[in-house]
């Protein structure tokens, strides 16, 4: 799961939940005396305690020290066979049997497999499907159960499930069913052990699985159920058709609701809970579609509400979660407006004085991502002078590689976006071109032509105000390295040849450029193998020429 959300997956119980110790005394029992394979005559349709012997082999099968015994003794393939018999109670113990050998038993499994036993209990979940009886839900119950040891934790027979279908049947099931307590918690362990599989998820997004989980979710009022329904959810939403499903169903109004009901609780459910929700949220609200449906829906409103309650001391995990559904709200282009139109940069700016990393992160990815092509709010937040004296305060948080680069990121877009002289001058006045500088020598590509851009619009817009600084910054030098450098992106070449170009208009800055032989290094770049590169180097060579 990715951006993702981890909800620390509990191993289930088998079906038949518990073994006390007289069971296990009991089980030793018939194992030494041999009456294991006796059992497998008796197991007939016609046989009247053909009911009592399953039920028996059930009970065994409860203690893991006899699962595999039951299958060397044969009992496999006429308990299969049982299946296909009408007697509801014979159905009912079989399956119980079947379930029970099959956990955690990798040879009960494969004797299953061969015995065809999972086709025709995927077949009778069809029929008994739509039939809310008593007896016939808790038949289903056991059938359920039973896929569910047989599967559980086996890639190989859950891909075999999903080709016979169980899916939209499993999916009917929990429709139907949806007040049958045991039935609706064995669909959702099933749910749970497919939906890790790819195949599985195309599936899923056939069916009104979406709906279904999200009518069930706003029911539950325990614990342990949400978190079951949670457990199906997350990697369901990694698929892109579903989370759209999931959005549509109104999931990301019930994580609100959950977060507003859990964020001030100290108790341990609650704050799991409340993490769990939070991380969820975040993971819906990615993708264009999804955004741009939720923005359309008002949600902006309901996360500048929720982050608005937790300015002062708030809870740390619900304005990482907040901050973190804006940032990936604001990424389609048409969101953005929208959001700051909405007042998402004032909301968002709030947070400023906050000393947590997490939420200085995502607060500076909120607002590079709002400002991305919008040159009038690129402006009025690059003349905020409180913001940008804490960008560059945050441009040394050397503990913290990410709120540095987004930093950086975040000072290089406001002047690439805006263009805008006011902005440049406010980021001279707050000391901010050293680590524009500092960013072009980045080990990350894209950080490296972020700041060379806005360092060539300050040349062209600004150079006599920054030209102090860029001087102390020794930021011809560090071009001359660029360009040497083999290992430098074209990109980079490109846009340090048009910075020097810029940079000659200083009389210092041009007395660097010539003291360091860029004739030289430029003249060699003439004949790179990127046409632009090449052609960018000719250019840079004739006014070099001319300047010296």
């Amino acid at each position: 799961m990715s951006p993702t959300c981890d909800l620390g997956r509990r191993r289930r119980p088998p079906m038949d939940v518990y073994s006390d110790p007289a069971d296990m005394e009991t089980s030793e029992k018939i194992q030494k005396s041999g009456v294991l394979q006796v059992f497998a005559s008796l197991l007939t349709p016609q046989s009247s305690c053909t009911a009592k012997v399953a039920n028996i082999i059930a009970e065994v099968a409860r203690n893991e020290f006899m699962r595999n015994p039951c299958v060397d003794a044969g009992l496999i393939p006429p308990l299969v066979q049982l299946l296909n018999c009408k007697d509801q109670e014979v159905l009912l113990q079989t399956g119980r049997a079947l379930g029970n050998i099959c956990y955690d038993s990798h040879e009960g499994r494969n004797a299953v497999d061969h015995a065809g036993g999972a086709h025709i209990v995927v077949d009778h979940l069809r029929s008994l499907c739509s039939k809310t009886d008593p007896a016939s839900e808790k038949l289903l119950t056991v059938f359920c159960g039973m896929l569910m040891n047989y599967s559980n934790e086996n890639d190989t027979l859950q891909s075999q499930l999903i080709n016979m279908g169980v899916i939209p049947t499993l999916v009917k099931l929990l429709g139907i069913h949806c007040q049958n307590a045991a039935l609706t918690e064995m669909c959702l362990v099933a749910f749970g052990n497919l939906a890790e599989l790819e195949s599985s998820k195309e599936q899923f997004a056939y069916t009104n699985i979406a709906e279904e989980l999200v009518k069930l979710f706003k029911k539950q009022i325990e614990h342990d159920k949400k978190e079951m329904i949670f457990e199906v959810l997350a990697p369901l939403a990694e698929n892109d058709v579903i989370k759209l499903q999931l959005v549509e169903a109104g999931l990301v109004e019930c994580l609100l609701e959950i977060v507003q009901k859990t964020v001030d609780s100290d108790k341990e459910d609650d704050i799991a809970e409340l993490k769990t929700a939070s991380d969820l949220m975040v993971l819906l609200l990615l993708g264009d579609g999804n955004c741009i449906h939720m923005v359309d829906n008002g949600i902006v409103q309901k996360l500048m509400d929720l982050l608005d309650r937790h300015v002062e001391d708030g809870n740390v995990t619900v304005q990482h979660a907040a901050l973190s559904a804006l940032r990936n709200l604001a990424i389609p282009v048409v969101n953005k407006a929208k959001m700051l139109s909405a007042g998402v940069a004032e909301a968002v700016l709030k947070f400023l004085r906050s000393e947590m990393p997490p939420v200085q992160f995502k607060l500076l990815g909120t607002l590079r991502m709002l400002i991305d092509a919008q040159a009038e709010a690129a402006e009025q937040l690059g003349k905020n002078v409180k913001l940008v004296e804490r960008l560059v305060e945050w441009c040394e948080a050397k503990d913290h590689a990410g709120v540095m680069g987004e930093s950086n990121r975040l000072l290089s877009a406001l002047i690439r976006h805006s263009k805008s002289k006011d902005v440049i001058r406010t980021i001279v006045q707050s000391g901010g071109i050293k680590h524009l500088v500092t960013m072009a020598t980045s080990e990350h590509v894209i950080m490296q032509n972020e700041a060379l851009v806005a360092l060539a619009l300050i040349a062209a817009l600004e150079l006599v105000t920054a030209e102090k600084d860029l001087e102390n910054a020794q930021l011809v030098q560090i071009l001359h390295r660029l360009l040497s450098d083999d290992r430098s992106a074209p990109e980079i070449k490109y846009n340090s040849m048009v910075l020097i170009c810029a940079l000659i208009g200083s009389e210092p800055l041009q007395k660097e450029v010539q003291s360091m032989a860029f004739l030289e290094v430029v003249s060699k770049l003439r004949s790179h193998e990127n046409k632009t590169v090449a052609q960018q180097a000719s250019l840079t060579e004739q006014r070099l020429a001319v300047e010296s």
